[in-house]
């Protein structure tokens, strides 16, 4: 099962990104990600200054 890349990463990649240290698939090539990674993580970036990764599913028990 895959697993969510860890802060850091997305940290260096937006931080990177920010100081206009090349392209969005420039970083790809660099941190060793995917394109698709690296766009979703500056759209969430730039709509809600988050970073986390997103919850991953799961069984959520009922209230009753």
């Amino acid at each position: 099962m895959p697993v969510s890349y860890s802060k850091d990463l997305r940290e260096r990649v937006i931080m990177a990104y920010l100081a206009e240290e090349g392209s969005q698939r420039q970083l790809e090539q660099r941190f060793k990600v995917s394109l698709s990674f690296v766009r979703n993580l500056l759209r969430q970036y730039r709509t809600n200054g988050q970073i986390e990764a997103n919850g991953r599913g799961g069984y959520k028990k009922p209230p009753l």
